[in-house]
């Protein structure tokens, strides 16, 4: 006859987990997708908070004319403002988080691949607008709009949250563009309903590029998010240079360099107080 106390001193087998341990996996990682859930959703609402603005400009421009100079002045707000973002939301914060090196290999890219897409656009016609306005020309505002996009997403995947100077730069940046482009289109004979269409299809693959960015940063480290950093700046300043300033210049004359400053100081101040 076996003693009871050396019976109930043996393990019982198969031994139950914890009842904490055992619920505790599948709540955290059901709470972590909700939380990442809500982050993309949140990368998405921004996404189309800057977008939003690609579709304000295209139904200006097919309601009524306006007025170069405007066009010009807003472009050349816009390009300050973005120029301030290149300097303050990317490259500053791409140094401080990766280094040199991956930067400087971003800026690279970036800035050669931004430099094939808009020729393989410019050979369509897309930045020439007039009878050829159409396909090329929502392309080539495809093509400026991406990058600008992709960096909010960054940022929000980073944990610092929207940066309220870069979407400001976006929104401003986004208005002349498509107000002059479908202008463009609507005088090439383009129907207003194939216009407007255009611009919201455009609009959405600009509010998915902002997921797009935000997807990307979660996965990589801070050294590639670096990399990412240069690679939206170098693809921003090509376009800049090649396209945004030299179009504010012509339409806007010389006023378009005091309202490049003017926007170059909003955003550093938003920036500053973000």
């Amino acid at each position: 006859m076996l003693d009871p106390r050396v019976v109930s001193a043996w393990p019982s087998w198969p031994r139950p987990l914890p009842t904490r341990v055992a619920r505790s996996t599948p709540r955290s990682f059901a709470s972590w997708r909700l939380g990442y859930r809500s982050h993309v959703l949140s990368a998405l609402v921004w996404g189309v908070v800057a977008a939003s603005s690609l579709m304000i400009g295209a139904l200006l421009g097919v309601a009524r004319h306006w007025d170069n100079r405007l066009i010009g002045a807003v472009l050349g707000f816009g390009a300050g403002a973005l120029i301030s973002s290149v300097s303050f939301e990317l490259v500053e914060e791409g140094l401080q988080t990766a280094g040199g090196v991956p930067v400087a290999l971003g800026l690279a890219a970036g800035a050669l691949t931004f430099f094939l897409g808009d020729r393989a656009v410019e050979r369509m016609g897309g930045r020439s607008g007039g009878a050829g306005a159409g396909l090329p020309l929502l392309l080539g505002a495809l093509l400026d709009g991406i990058p600008e996009q992709v960096v909010l997403g960054i940022g929000l995947a980073a944990g610092e949250g929207v940066s309220i100077a870069l979407l400001v730069a976006i929104f401003v940046s986004n208005l002349p563009e498509s107000i002059g482009s479908a202008t463009d289109m609507s005088a090439a004979g383009r129907e207003s309903r194939t216009i407007v269409v255009g611009w919201a299809i455009v609009a959405a693959v600009c509010a998915l590029a902002t997921v797009g960015g935000y997807w990307i940063s979660s996965l990589v480290g801070d050294r590639f998010t670096g990399a990412v950093d240069g690679f939206a700046a170098g693809a921003l300043l090509v376009m800049l240079v090649g396209s945004m300033i030299p179009e504010a210049k012509e339409k806007a004359s010389i006023s378009a360099g005091l309202t490049a400053v003017l926007g170059f100081a909003v955003a550093a101040g938003l920036s500053a107080a973000s």
